[in-house]
């Protein structure tokens, strides 16, 4: 072979090997720009104005014996029963939560149990008011009707299904926000979705109200009912 030849040949070799390890390094880098995920939260939250309400309601009653008191207290839940109907609320929204018959001790002072000086009992009901614009009329008459016992109430939605839906898709454009946030930061684009997970929804608790001693008329604010659901989004990233 001619030494021209020859040294061409080299020099081709010697090329090819320096750019090997750059075509390598250059794949490497594209294989871990598109391995890139990133896992970001988002939080939604919508709000509608209830038209429904949960009430707890009940008749405590006390006598010196537990036959008393509880015959005292079947009739005053019979009348409290009655005025429900009456106003227009369905069997299925009534039910009963809890009936409890408890001794009624006067203190000793020998720290031994004291002596049994009569019995109370308890009788509640959980009621849905599905027409919100009655519940103040509905609170009226518990009273009114014998009820001294209304422990918590609860505004709703009969369908919480599209509110949920809103909350969501709140919940799904704030991970992207984020994700954007920081795949800017790194200098890349978020790509598609890998996962997502819902992390949960939150609605308002119950309000309590304790007892009511009088049936002087009760005003309601409904406000509105707000719901929020989260999700644990994962993306993945591209050059």
């Amino acid at each position: 072979m001619p030494r021209r030849i020859r040294w061409l040949a080299a020099l081709l070799t010697l090329a090819t090997g320096a750019c090997a390890p750059m075509a390598d390094h250059a794949e490497h880098h594209r294989a871990m720009t598109r391995s890139a995920t990133v896992t970001v939260s988002g939080t939604g939250t919508a709000a509608a104005t209830p038209d429904m309400a949960e009430i707890t309601t009940g008749v405590v009653t006390q006598a010196p014996t537990a036959a008393q008191a509880l015959a005292s207290n079947n009739q005053a839940m019979e009348q409290l029963m009655q005025s429900l109907g009456a106003l227009g609320i369905a069997a299925r929204d009534i039910q009963t939560t809890n009936v409890s018959v408890s001794p009624q001790r006067r203190q000793a002072r020998d720290g031994r149990p004291g002596e049994i000086v009569g019995y109370e009992v308890v009788n509640q009901v959980h009621v849905k008011v599905r027409e919100l614009p009655s519940l103040g009329r509905v609170l009226d008459q518990q009273v009114a009707q014998g009820a001294n016992s209304i422990q918590g109430i609860r505004f709703g939605l009969r369908d919480p299904a599209p509110l949920l839906d809103e909350a969501r898709k709140r919940a799904m454009a704030d991970a992207r926000h984020r994700a954007d946030l920081y795949a800017s930061a790194a200098g890349l684009k978020v790509g598609r979705v890998l996962s997502v997970q819902e992390a949960g929804t939150v609605s308002p608790r119950p309000e309590p109200m304790g007892r009511v001693m009088t049936s002087a008329a009760v005003p309601v604010a409904a406000g509105e009912q707000e719901i929020q659901a989260s999700v644990t989004v994962t993306y993945a990233l591209e050059p």
